[in-house]
């Protein structure tokens, strides 16, 4: 990146600029898969929930995909109870190199069931419960001998890439460690993003103060530069107050917030902090440009880059094991 290029204080970060970064490196990754997929590797997204947010995320991806040389075919599912039979269809077959679903469908635990039925080797999400025990522990291979890479969730993923992007993450400090001594603020513990994203950025060692409508935790990874699994503890119910307390000297804030009515507070930003809103509702108002040091008011362009190096992983995995085989 250009000095001219360099992050300003005081500036709107857009997703595209910070995906942007990721572009050639996956054109180049497909350019290198040509012989085993000469057509390019197949993405099927599978939409069951009419949301206008995930046409527009679908509508992103299929543009994505085709400008980097993947394909992307969106199936639309009518009826959401024929969902599962579509997907263990779409698991059989070869020709398809990753799945991703478009949540939420039933809004419930009939979801993270469907999130287990999309096939480990497909899961370009990350969600399969494999990738996300190996993310909570720390464990960055799926095999003793270091040889196929554990994938983790796109949209925490995407979070990440952008805080590196931003420089919040310390590069003089060993890998692992890099947000040490950073207090970050996630209001969304939702299973998909809010919690795996907490705990990732303890796990780099940052304190990071998980809130939703029920309570706030805290997620540490202890005192020291040791690197272990992040613990949890509850700090109480959520009140305004509680909250307020926890952000008064957050380096980071970051919202995932489904819905329209809900504007994070602007008085409760330290001057200078982060700001990072990953819904697709906007949980900003134009107040926070006073108060943040940096913004970045969607994360979507982000994700999609990550969910499509997470693909390219899994192929490489494929191949692995087939030539092990």
């Amino acid at each position: 990146m250009s000095e001219s290029d360099a992050v300003k204080p005081g500036a709107t970060i857009l997703a595209s600029k910070v995906a942007k970064e990721y572009a050639d490196e996956i054109t180049k990754k497909v350019e290198t898969m040509k012989d085993i997929r000469p057509q390019g590797p197949l993405l099927v997204g599978f939409l069951a929930n009419g949301d206008p947010a995930a046409e527009m995320y679908a509508s992103w991806t299929k543009k994505t995909c085709e400008s980097m040389g993947f394909r992307y075919e969106l199936r639309r599912i009518d009826d959401k109870d024929f969902l599962e039979e579509a997907i263990i269809e779409a698991n059989r077959d070869d020709s398809v190199d990753g799945i991703m679903v478009y949540y939420p469908i039933f809004g419930n635990a009939q979801d993270q069931y469907l999130q287990q039925v999309v096939a480990r080797e497909k899961d370009v999400e990350g969600l399969n419960h494999v990738y996300y025990q190996n993310m909570y522990h720390n464990v960055r291979f799926l095999d003793e001998e270091k040889q196929l890479k554990s994938i983790l969730p796109c949209t925490p993923l995407a979070i990440v890439k952008i805080l590196e992007y931003l420089k919040i993450y310390n590069t003089l400090l060993p890998e692992g460690n890099r947000l040490y001594g950073k207090k970050c603020v996630v209001v969304n513990r939702s299973e998909i993003v809010g919690r795996p994203l907490a705990a990732l950025l303890a796990n780099d060692g940052a304190i990071v103060y998980s809130v939703d409508v029920n309570n706030v935790q805290k997620f540490t990874r202890g005192e020291s530069l040791k690197f272990t699994k992040h613990h949890v503890e509850d700090l109480g119910p959520y009140s305004d107050a509680l909250l307020k307390e926890c952000c008064s000297d957050a380096d980071v804030i970051i919202t995932g917030v489904p819905s329209e009515k809900y504007k994070f507070p602007t008085e409760y930003i330290p001057d200078g902090a982060v700001c990072i809103n990953f819904s697709s509702s906007k949980n900003f108002d134009d107040s926070v440009k006073k108060k943040a040091s940096l913004y970045v008011p969607m994360t979507g362009k982000v994700t999609i880059s990550m969910l499509l190096r997470n693909m390219l992983r899994l192929i490489e995995n494929t191949e692995k094991l087939k030539a092990k085989n």
